[in-house]
């Protein structure tokens, strides 16, 4: 097994892809603008990165970016694979961030440069936890096997109070939900504090579960200092709870880490913010490659948005981040992650996503797909469930609703 860090990039530069490449390796290991006496042949031997691979693209218009060094000269795009031994960091993904996607950005020589893909020696699997749950333990504490968990999103996302959130937390239990998660904007505020909504809602939550036997995974944010997080955590988990979630680009590298190493719980990982990393094509890093942190430092379940959503993000995009959460790091290791699947979900989406994922294990969360439901918040999640029935028997949508209402009602065959 390597013991070499690899990564792959998107670049686009005027000044040649070859002298291109050798600059990023040089900046982002011993190298620097000029030759100093300490880089001699053995330090670069030991510590230089190397470029493993190069695959020139051919020209393009002209700069995607601003700021680089010849505008007005022809530009090109390439595919480079960088290398870097391991014991230039050490197994540490702070350090890590820092190498494969620091100062690259700014570097002058680039109009455009994206990191897509990343490639770790196994050592990183021992340094890190990786997920507690994932898609087995989430089926475990939610009781659902062998399809996706419909979830929702308490709605509105900002303004109830704990009563209002507990409200609807039972309208949802009582119709059928799997999962529901707060929103990322619903942490703590004066209006809804977060100890006040644990304690209401979970009232609902175990009193549901004490009548029926099963219990609805609930995700509280608790996304604060690290203080407020375990705080938090600890008061979900005196309360029966089964889930808690964080804002990944809010808490950080660190702080989630350090969350990790405290929870006895499944950790929800909302990727809100993700956009200033991928939604230029030419700049940042791919969702592929932005994932493998965070399933690293171990959270369960990530959210990759959803076919035909609200956002800008193409729906190859979207399967691309939802597989390679489902894809194993190592063998010994897998670090499997449970794709959540959200972002202006309804009863259409299920036979696209299903075609093209190929699998069940996913969280399957609709706001309006619920609750804007014609014929109430019950059907909503019925026509879900029925819709990804259809998916999984290979059954068109309009045939599976013919015996169906919810499903009809949803497709608008009903108002």
């Amino acid at each position: 097994m390597s013991d070499r860090i690899e990564a792959d990039y998107l670049i686009e530069t005027a000044i040649g892809p070859d002298e291109a490449a050798a600059a990023m390796a040089g900046e982002q290991s011993s190298g620097t603008f000029v030759p100093v006496p300490g880089e001699t042949p053995e330090l670069k031997a030991r510590s230089a990165a190397q470029v493993v691979a190069l695959e020139d693209l051919g020209p393009v218009d002209g700069p995607s970016l601003p700021g680089a060094a010849r505008p007005d000269q022809p530009h090109r795009r390439a595919r480079v694979t960088l290398s870097w031994p391991l014991h230039n960091t050490g197994p540490s993904l702070p350090n890590l961030m820092a190498t494969v996607a620091g100062n690259l950005f700014e570097l002058k020589q680039f109009s455009g440069l994206k990191l897509t893909a990343l490639r770790l020696p196994r050592a990183f699997g021992d340094a890190y936890m990786g997920p507690a749950f994932g898609v087995e333990g989430t089926r475990r504490l939610s009781g659902v096997e062998g399809r996706p968990l419909i979830g929702t999103i308490i709605k509105p996302s900002i303004g109830f109070n704990p009563a209002e959130t507990a409200d609807l937390t039972r309208v949802l239990c009582d119709a059928g939900i799997d999962f529901v998660k707060d929103d990322e904007l619903q942490a703590d505020g004066p209006s809804c504090p977060f100890e006040e909504r644990a304690h209401a809602v979970m009232r609902v939550v175990n009193d549901h579960a004490d009548r029926t036997g099963r219990k609805v995974m609930f995700a509280f944010n608790i996304t604060g200092e690290m203080d407020e997080m375990r705080r938090r955590h600890d008061l979900v988990v005196a309360l029966g709870g089964t889930c808690v979630m964080a804002s990944l680009n809010s808490v950080g590298l660190v702080g989630m880490a350090a969350l990790r190493r405290h929870t006895a719980l499944p950790i929800h990982a909302h990727r809100n913010g993700w956009g200033i990393y991928d939604r230029h094509p030419m700049l940042g890093i791919s969702y592929t490659a932005w994932q493998v942190f965070w399933r690293l430092i171990g959270c369960d379940h990530m959210h990759v948005n959803g076919i035909a959503n609200k956002f800008c993000e193409a729906d190859d995009s979207v399967i691309a981040s939802a597989r390679a959460c489902l894809t194993p790091l190592w063998d010994d290791k897998p670090c499997i992650a449970m794709p959540v699947f959200s972002s202006g979900q309804s009863a259409r989406q299920p036979p696209a996503t299903y075609k093209a994922l190929g699998s069940p294990d996913l969280i399957y969360a609709a706001g309006g797909g619920i609750m804007g439901h014609p014929q109430g918040v019950a059907a909503g999640v019925s026509s879900l469930r029925e819709a990804w029935e259809a998916a999984m028997e290979g059954v068109p949508l309009e045939d599976h609703a013919k015996a169906h209402p919810a499903l009809a009602a949803a497709l608008g065959g009903a108002r």
